[in-house]
């Protein structure tokens, strides 16, 4: 099986990638595990994720990966260097397995090793080392690596280029090629075909043993031909150099396309056929669990293709063959982790169950003996009596322990009937001597044997009579049995018949317990197995797709209208261009960090009222995001329509991005609740659509004109109160609102003309003190809106006019003027003051004899001239810094004409567009085509779905806790000591641990609160569990 690229791979997954990722940026990188890395690029619109395996593998791939919880401290490096910077060439090394990324035109490069145990290494634009994967020491053929050397190229595989295929080099090939066959062929017994394969692909580097196999087989060359042989014959050489230049042609021509063709060479997996024997069950396995993947190539190699024992896929492009490859390997990888995991779990239970079976069986058996046991007493009565009566004779006679065991044993070598049911030792400290005896069917034979014994007898017995006997007799089949001396023999009986009746009792307990203990340990098992296979599959996840409006803030509200709110600036100024249309309605607070939130509207009927709840809810969001979180103090938020907002600022005044002007009454919003949820909702299919009866308010029959009409006045009696926090309170349009001039642009001009009516237009320069305010302005680019929004223009005027100094217009800040032009002053020719004359004529009289040179020489000796010189160069200095900051503040002044223009430009189109005329996309910005169309996604977002709901993604979802009543899974946050980013890291954590808790308690069937109850409800059967 295939595992790591070889220099054709390295070629064609350069080219893609160069096809694919420049001009992107690192969003991150991640490290997966010690030997995979994963990098994160990213530009507008669009992600791309590329996984590199070192000395293995590097491509693009469409699966979401866990990575490790804490960067490595290369992963770190590769961060503070690389991140957010732009890719701009990706390239291979010669024909060598290493692959180059240059990043920001060449300052950073990175070099990906593929051979060996490979490395990743990180270089300046001089190729001085400043991170690398792995320290390399220096061997044979192997410069050392480590940081603060210098990566070295010339030495790589055709680094000067591929020199041209042709026969001179050819026979110098096969010469090295027959010298190394000659070397090794008393040590090794190879094939001929491997020998001139193998030759060939030392000497021809760039043509991998593939694709020397493939041209062989294509021009029909005999690959078992010995190099000697072809040395020799110069038809051979020929037909051998038509081959491996058809060879070259192949190779030419799979990097000639942006994508090329994947093929990925498989077997079918004989696994899957047993365990899918159905129709079935044979679709539901799928195809890569079906056929197991031996090989992947850029082209169509001929020997697997005349291979009947061979499957051949084909893919669109070399990066989703090999995604696929490789990620069909680590799905085969988990599959034979979990069937491990199964074949040990199956070893438990089989442990168990014959644990709990020879239990029973020992019970058993204990019953049978102990009954065994009475019996046997009950039947040898007398003898049993006998001995007892014997031994207890003994020991009250005073005779020690010892003395009675050697009198008993001496009495069984004269074959005393009953010293010799009596078994040695015996154990008189706890009063319990063991008796052998026979049952009752054996006893009544081996008790007349033994009638005829002569008690009077004095003969000493020989010593092999009695294994003689013993060994007549056979095997002994008399039962061993504790007789307690303080008890009679009925009572010793007793205790046998009552020990088996508590190992009856105990074994069935044992069985009852057993049969609950096995079911038990048989469902945590399967639930363990499960819950392993869920933990494994969130390795594999396919990257989910993303809707277009969760790169914002957003959620649908109660009513069902999508709100938007902007994470910075720049997507407040994105919301305002793309997607605040006719209908809509821009809600914002007097905060600082306040974003900027548009609800959505129905396109279809754009006059149809927002509910109050929908607006509350807005205001609510845009609050919750500001800084009154962290300060926990809330105020209310305030709402307009779409045609209220514009990014035209009064003149001589400039908006910064994120900043908008707002004009015209605003309506206040209730103060906010400081309370937001956080949930999920998930995205059901087109054909589970059906079953949800969507409550979007986009109907406008239940709002009447006569409700709005009487609830006007109470409105307008609330916003004359206005808030007491909020500056300006409501806010009048101006009287004059169809001129094309604001009244403070006319108050502006008229002050230009009464002061100085005959200064040019052109001659016009700022003063220092408004480019001093102009700049500090337009360097503080906030989300929140500009000061001026909360000011009417008659207010602004009359501010200016306060804070103006005297002699100066009212005309405001940010517009030119020439009343206070900066002018250099003359200098005029003042008569020397009283004495100075003669002061200069008595240092003339004093210095008459010194030339130039003694005059230079003194200055010198007296410091003047280092004096003059350091002065000299400040004045130099300073005059090079006031004209790099007069061009930078040139070149400003153009960024924001040019500005000014295009902000012209769009609130052009957009008046058209709010007026109802038909523009274009290019007039009405980029992405504004089709946003109606696009709002038909939310009827496939539910917060409940219902049992039999296909569900095709799990959207997460943050918004204020009162839009989240329908969501089923939520959890409140309210402000505190954590950020909100790390207590949804919490929440997400708990769901997970409950999750498992749930599954893993329900299947023990302890019955318990925690173990019988799921907290997951996976049918959807519960409307009102959650997760809280």
């Amino acid at each position: 099986m295939k595992q790591r690229f070889s220099s054709l791979d390295v070629k064609v997954i350069a080219h893609e990638l160069a096809e694919s990722l420049i001009s992107f940026r690192i969003h991150n990188i991640y490290d997966l595990n010690s030997k995979i890395l994963l990098f994160k690029f990213a530009k507008p619109d669009s992600r791309q994720q590329l996984i590199i395996e070192s000395g293995f593998r590097c491509h693009l791939t469409d699966f979401v990966r866990t990575a490790a919880p804490a960067p490595s401290l290369f992963v770190a490096k590769l961060r503070k260097f690389l991140k957010t910077r732009r890719l701009t060439s990706v390239s291979q090394i010669g024909t060598d397995r290493i692959i180059e990324l240059q990043f920001t035109d060449g300052a950073y490069r990175l070099f990906l090793e593929f051979f060996a145990s490979g490395n990743v290494i990180l270089t300046d634009a001089d190729l001085k080392i400043l991170a690398l994967l792995r320290n390399v020491p220096e061997g044979e053929g192997q410069e050392p690596q480590r940081v603060g050397l210098t990566y070295t190229l010339e030495n790589r595989q055709n680094y000067a280029g591929v020199p041209p295929l042709t026969k001179e080099r050819l026979r110098d090939a096969l010469k090295t090629a027959a010298a190394h066959a000659a070397q090794a062929g008393a040590k090794s017994k190879r094939k001929a075909a491997d020998e001139l394969r193998r030759g060939l692909a030392t000497t021809i580097t760039e043509l991998p043993p593939v694709l020397v196999d493939h041209a062989f087989r294509t021009a029909g060359f005999d690959s078992t031909t010995k190099p000697a042989d072809i040395l020799e014959n110069e038809e051979l050489l020929d037909g051998l150099l038509r081959a491996l230049e058809l060879g070259r042609s192949v190779l030419d021509n799979v990097g000639s396309a942006p994508t090329s063709k994947g093929y990925i060479i498989a077997k079918p997996n004989p696994r899957a056929a047993e365990e899918a024997p159905t129709e079935a069950d044979a679709e539901q396995t799928g195809q890569s669990q079906s056929l197991l993947y031996e090989d992947f190539q850029p082209f169509l190699p001929r020997q697997f293709e005349e291979d009947p024992n061979v499957q051949i896929l084909s893919f669109d492009g070399f990066n989703k063959t090999v995604d696929e490859f490789f990620s069909s390997l680590e799905g085969q990888k988990l599959e034979s982790r979990l069937q491990e995991r199964e074949a040990t779990a199956k070893r438990k239970l089989e442990a168990a169950r014959r644990d709990q079976a020879q239990r029973i069986e020992g019970l058993q058996e204990a019953q049978i003996m102990n009954l065994r046991k009475a019996a046997a007493i009950e039947a040898n009565i007398e003898r049993v009596q006998e001995a007892m009566d014997a031994v207890n004779g003994l020991l009250q006679q005073g005779m020690d322990w010892v003395d009675v065991n050697k009198l008993v044993e001496r009495e069984q070598r004269l074959h005393n009937p009953v010293a010799e049911i009596i078994k040695l030792p015996m154990r008189l400290d706890e009063d319990i001597i063991t008796l052998l005896l026979g049952e009752e069917e054996e006893e009544e034979p081996e008790a007349e044997s033994k009638m005829d014994f002569d008690y009077d007898s004095d003969a000493e017995p020989l010593a092999d009579d009695g294994p003689a006997q013993t060994a007549g007799k056979g095997p002994d089949k008399r039962l061993a049995i504790d007789i307690n001396l303080k008890l009679t023999p009925w009572n010793n009986a007793r205790e046998y018949y009552h020990q088996k009746r508590s190992a009856a009792e105990k074994q069935q307990k044992t069985v009852e317990q057993a049969e609950i203990a096995i079911r038990n340990a048989e469902e945590k098992i399967a639930h363990d197995l499960q819950r392993g296979l869920k933990r494994e599959k969130r390795v594999l996840q396919p990257v989910r797709k993303q809707m277009w409006f969760e790169k914002f803030l957003w959620f649908v509200s109660s009513d069902g209208y999508l709100v938007l709110g902007g994470r910075d600036a720049q997507q407040n100024e994105m919301l305002y261009k793309r997607h605040l249309r006719k209908g809509d309605v821009y809600v914002h607070a007097d905060m600082h960090g306040a974003p900027t939130v548009i609800i959505k509207n129905n396109p279809k009927t754009p006059e149809a009222p927002i509910p109050p709840s929908t607006l509350a809810q807005a205001g609510n969001l845009s609050v919750c995001c500001s800084n009154a979180w962290d300060s926990k103090a809330a105020m209310g938020a305030w709402w307009v329509n779409a045609d209220q907002v514009s990014k035209s600022a009064p003149a001589g005044e400039f908006l910064p991005v994120g900043s908008f002007m707002v004009r015209g009454k605003r309506n206040p919003l209730p103060p906010a609740l400081l309370t937001l949820g956080f949930g999920f909702m998930f995205r059901i299919s087109d054909e589970s659509k059906a079953r949800h009866v969507r409550n979007r308010v986009y109907r406008t029959d239940d709002v009447s004109t006569t409700e709005v009409e009487e609830s006007s006045d109470e409105e307008e009696a609330s916003e004359a109160r206005g808030n007491p926090l909020q500056p300006g309170g409501v806010v009048e349009e101006p009287a004059v609102e169809t001129s094309s001039q604001s009244p403070t642009e006319e108050l502006a001009s008229l002050d230009i003309q009464r002061d100085e009516p005959s200064t040019p237009k052109a001659e016009e320069e700022p003063r220092p003190d408004d480019v001093k305010a102009e700049a500090e302005a337009d360097g503080q680019a906030t989300a929140a809106e500009h000061e001026a929004e909360s000011l009417s223009d008659d207010d602004k005027s009359e501010n200016e006019e306060s804070q103006t100094p005297s002699g100066t217009s009212s005309k405001p800040s940010g517009t030119p003027s020439t009343s206070q032009k900066p002018q250099q002053p003359k200098q005029k020719q003042h008569p020397p003051k009283r004495g100075q004359r003669g002061k200069a004529k008595k240092i003339a009289q004093k210095y008459r004899h010194q030339d130039d040179e003694d005059r230079a020489l003194m200055e010198e000796l007296l410091g003047v001239a280092a004096a003059r010189a350091k002065a000299e160069a400040e004045a130099a200095a300073r005059a090079a810094r006031e004209a790099e900051a007069a061009a930078a503040l040139a070149r400003k002044r153009q960024a924001q004409e040019r500005a000014k223009q295009e902000i012209a430009k769009h609130e052009e189109a957009r008046r058209r567009l709010l007026e109802g005329e038909d523009i274009g996309d290019e007039d009405a910005g980029a992405g504004a085509g089709n946003q109606a169309d696009d709002l038909t996604v939310l009827d496939s977002l539910v917060g409940t779905p219902l049992p039999g709901d296909e569900i095709i993604d799990v959207v997460p979802v943050c918004a204020p806790w009162a839009a989240l009543a329908r969501v089923k899974y939520k959890a409140k946050l309210q402000p505190g000591q954590m950020k909100k980013g790390r207590a949804i890291k919490d929440i997400v954590e708990r769901w997970r641990s409950a999750a498992a808790a749930g599954a893993s308690g329900s299947g023990s069937g302890s019955g318990g609160k925690k173990g019988g109850q799921a907290v997951v409800d996976e049918k959807s059967e519960d409307p009102e569990k959650m997760l809280r």
